[in-house]
């Protein structure tokens, strides 16, 4: 009797346990399949997530105003100035040669606004230029002769730093003038009601490729690129893969945002070939903006070589269009192959 009990036990034992051990796959297979199904899920739903808006210089779609007025700031670039602040939040940036070989940067802000922002540097015609292409409020401490005579004329709307140096601008105690200039985002909208400039415009789009279009280039491997401006200035940009967008630097040194440390990524790097000229003893430019030419742009890891334009004041290129993000424009002299380098 006890053998025969043991005996059915065990039977009851082997189909418990068999039982259990269908039940546990069961369960991790309908589990797979729950969290396969949770994630089509997702999947389908950012696929059909749909925007009411795309800010107009970065071609990002969004749910918020898009009419914001563009804020274009003068930023210094001297070695003393580094890290500068509030450049991460640039849709674009131009930067161009300013006195001898150094460059200083027009950064662009329009679908985010920087809390601070400088050292800001003062003003030359050409920055005006390419600001007035973006109907920009136009923010700089100081001026150049010919600068002066046009943000005076009445047809920018601007702040400068001589003006409101102490008010609106404010002088850091971490560097020495003129290296030590900022602003913050609240003394512009501050500023812009002290001028009666308007606060909201409605801006033409830049030209976006689209998803499928930015996937499918040709062209030049560009996962390293240098742009040399002479007397040992190099700017650097460093393609990541994974972020699709390159990561600038100074002579080695990564550009970052000096209250966050936030690197300055972007998606597109448009290299423009422009004819410069020294007009004065000081060594300031006249450089030509209208005239087009040849032109390098990288997305993607990629180079094309096209042409740019001037369209309406901005600079565009010609025959290529710009991946949705933010946009670097260096502006060189003639002589491009020279200083440009990619690998």
């Amino acid at each position: 009797m006890k053998k025969w009990y043991v005996i059915f036990m065990s039977m009851i034992l082997v189909f418990t346990l068999s039982a259990c051990k269908d039940a546990k796959e069961k369960v991790l297979e309908d589990g797979k399949v729950d969290k396969a199904e949770a994630s089509d899920s997702k999947k389908d739903k950012k696929e059909e997530e749909t925007f009411t808006s795309v800010f107009p210089l970065t071609g990002i779609g969004t749910n918020e105003d898009t009419d914001h007025r563009a804020v274009a700031v003068m930023v210094n670039n001297h070695w003393k100035a580094r890290p500068q602040s509030g450049l991460h939040k640039a849709d674009m940036v131009y930067e161009v040669l300013a006195e001898g070989e150094l460059t200083r940067f027009l950064a662009v802000f329009q679908s985010e606004m920087p809390e601070t922002v400088g050292p800001v540097r003062s003003a030359r015609d050409y920055f005006i230029e390419l600001s007035r292409g973006y109907n920009s409020l136009y923010v700089a401490h100081g001026y150049s002769p010919e600068a002066k005579d046009i943000l005076y004329s009445g047809t920018v709307d601007h702040l400068n730093g001589m003006d409101y140096d102490g008010s609106l601008f404010k002088r850091a105690d971490f560097r020495k003038a003129p290296h030590n200039s900022y602003i913050t985002y609240e003394n512009i909208l501050k500023g812009m009601e002290k001028t009666g400039a308007d606060q909201t415009d409605d801006l033409d789009m830049l030209p976006f490729l689209t998803k499928t279009s930015s996937m499918n280039l040709e062209g030049e491997e560009a996962t390293e690129v240098t742009v040399d401006y002479g007397r040992g200035e190099t700017v650097g940009f460093t393609y990541s893969k994974n972020r699709k967008t390159y990561a600038r630097s100074s002579n080695n040194e990564p550009t970052i945002d000096r209250e966050t440390e936030t690197p300055i990524a972007v998606s597109n790097v448009f290299i423009v070939e422009a004819a410069h000229r020294v007009i004065d003893d000081a060594g300031r430019r006249e450089i030509n903006l209208t005239s087009g030419g040849d032109a390098i742009l990288i997305q993607n890891g990629v180079a094309q070589k096209i042409s740019w334009k001037n369209e309406n004041g901005r600079i565009v290129p010609d025959g290529g269009a710009l991946i949705p993000g933010k946009t670097w424009i260096n502006i060189v002299p003639n002589g491009m192959e020279n200083s440009v380098k990619m690998q």
